[in-house]
């Protein structure tokens, strides 16, 4: 596979039965992880109407006027649930905000895991009806297929199929709509701003639903921008920051970004829908003993997953120091 190419891989030929088939996908998805840090799954558990249903009820919300949204923004929280409103974050390292608005929705613990304790409450906008069923379902839907992809990544790694599972249940995950509004008038834009300013994830793994318009990049190892467009029916899966520090870059934590492809896509909405998915905080981030060598030696300090990710908020400037 050449190193600068994302695969694109049938999860269906993981799950097949047939060893061969679920041998080659296991190693273009392990592959493309540690050229890229990105891969593109199709038959990933979301159906086309769910798919629908999302950016209907994504557009309604942020389609309500700010003062309506701003009641489901807690501060206190430091943007972990409810509405961020916009220009409130910036990438690692940039003094200018991203262009956009966004929703998040956490973990439901329902087994009586003293976890929950952790997570504050899911804020509910009582405005759209739908929105409560279709984001739960959501978050359900690709915690269960964050899980499957992971046991393909540890069987890459040479772990145990279920390495990750007791991990990540119940982790902190969140799922993000996302909204890149319009801007009609460019003057209005800071200097330097744009959708999405270059940047890696915190988590494991993100799953993407793909954009309504062009403009997600991934830089290669060579240090150029490529486009990422998955079809309708695929989702973009990148490695995190936590996974990085984990197999100690066998996996990139790929850079990537939005941008505005041309004039015209200012002046156009975007909407998109990724799935961060968080460990449990008390994760040992220790870089694997497997993936330390000679030639790629530690990287890293220990951490778990829980000071890492506060580590990382101050520096979005979602959290205070």
């Amino acid at each position: 596979m050449d190193k600068n190419t994302i695969a694109v891989v049938d999860y269906n030929d993981y799950i097949s039965g047939d060893p061969e088939k679920r041998s080659q996908f296991i190693n273009d998805f392990g592959d493309s992880f540690s050229n890229m840090g990105f891969a593109i799954v199709r038959n990933h558990g979301v159906t086309e109407e769910l798919r629908k249903k999302l950016f209907e009820v994504s557009k309604a919300f942020f389609a309500l006027p700010d003062d309506i949204k701003k009641q489901y923004e807690d501060e206190a929280n430091h943007g972990q649930r409810g509405y961020i409103s916009k220009n409130k974050e910036s990438a690692k390292g940039k003094d200018v905000p991203d262009l956009k608005e966004f929703y998040h929705i956490g973990q439901t613990v329902t087994d009586g895991d003293p976890i929950q304790q952790e997570y504050p409450e899911n804020i509910w906008p009582k405005e759209i009806q739908e929105f409560e069923a279709v984001g739960r379902k959501v978050y359900d839907t690709f915690e269960n297929t964050g899980r499957n992809l992971l046991r393909a990544t540890a069987l890459y790694l040479n772990l145990p199929e279920n390495y990750f599972d007791d991990k990540i249940h119940n982790g902190n995950s969140i799922l993000r709509l996302l909204h890149y509004y319009p801007v009609k008038d460019k003057s209005q834009i800071p200097e330097g701003a744009v959708r999405a300013a270059a940047h890696g994830d915190i988590n494991l793994i993100t799953l993407l639903m793909g954009g309504s318009a062009d403009g997600l990049e991934a830089q290669t190892l060579d240090g150029q921008w490529i486009p990422v467009s998955p079809k309708d029916d695929e989702i973009v899966i990148n490695i995190g920051d936590m996974l990085a520090r984990l197999t100690n870059d066998v996996f990139r934590s790929t850079q990537h970004r939005v941008i505005t492809p041309n004039e015209e896509s200012w002046t156009t909405p975007r909407y998109s829908t990724p799935f961060f998915l968080h460990p449990r905080s008390d994760m040992d981030l220790t870089c694997l003993d497997t993936c330390i060598s000679e030639e790629n030696p530690k990287h890293y300090e220990d951490m778990t997953a829980g000071e890492f990710l506060t580590e990382r908020l101050v520096e979005l400037g979602l959290k205070k120091a």
